[in-house]
């Protein structure tokens, strides 16, 4: 996997975006609030420090929460950056600890990231798993990306304007507390509150650059939003004209 430096047209006045390729990825862990400390326990064992948490409920089957005794499922959604190596050694330890196939434990998956926004950022989200960058491959090639930016509670409009700025129609707010945040000045040389907002904002790949860069140096560390931004590939999207669409779109109907 190797992380390569973009041109100057991609790096934007010098602010460097690293791309991945292929071995960093987004992992989801979805399980109960009584149960996120486990998980965060055993991340923890396997020197994964950082990590986002947010809370939410499930949807479960009224009939099913009743017998039960349950007003609803109590969620916590955490994320984390980890390689692939970290991943498949997570997984294991998750089926060996927690027997996570079972049914009501929860769920674990990751998704590839295709950049990171700047050099010490990476160093921090990838703390404690001995990153090495090694051969160049390539990222399917999608139209659409989504934004992922991580900053300080209440600094959600000095993301979004600086989104703006670079051709950002709007985002999505959720709250969430950070983990490991003590790091960030290690790595960042800056300190990071506990309680963040994570904005998710889908954008064309082409201004991809564009934004995160727009984000880094008008809401990034340095900044009171103190914003780290990374992406991940949207395969398709609905709902969103994020480029010119063919005049003969149509919907298909079926032959009789």
């Amino acid at each position: 996997m190797l992380l390569r430096q973009m041109n100057n047209s991609e790096a934007c006045k010098g602010v460097r975006v690293y791309m991945n390729q292929s071995d960093l990825y987004l992992m989801t862990t979805i399980t109960g609030r009584d149960r996120l400390p486990d998980f965060v326990k055993l991340y923890k064992d396997k020197s994964l420090d950082i990590h986002f948490i947010s809370l939410g409920y499930g949807t479960a089957d009224q009939q099913i929460l009743k017998i039960m005794a349950l007003d609803r499922t109590e969620k916590a959604v955490c994320f984390t950056v980890v390689t692939g190596k970290k991943w498949l050694e997570l997984k294991r330890a998750m089926s060996v600890r927690f027997h996570i196939e079972a049914p009501g434990v929860g769920i674990a998956f990751v998704v590839p990231l295709s950049s990171i926004g700047g050099k010490r950022e990476l160093m921090f989200l990838t703390d404690g798993q001995n990153y090495q960058k090694g051969e160049e491959k390539t990222l399917k090639g999608t139209e659409q990306e989504l934004l992922i930016v991580i900053g300080n509670q209440g600094y959600s409009e000095q993301i979004m304007d600086a989104a703006r700025s670079a051709g950002a129609r709007g985002g999505t707010v959720l709250h969430a507390r950070g983990t490991g945040m003590q790091k960030a000045e290690q790595f960042l040389g800056i300190s990071l509150g506990s309680e963040k907002d994570i904005v998710l904002i889908v954008t064309a790949t082409e201004g991809k650059n564009s934004m995160m860069h727009s984000i880094m140096t008008e809401a990034g560390p340095g900044t009171p939003a103190g914003a780290v931004v990374f992406s991940i590939p949207v395969e398709d999207t609905a709902g969103m004209i994020l480029r010119p669409q063919s005049e003969d779109l149509e919907e298909p109907t079926e032959e009789t």
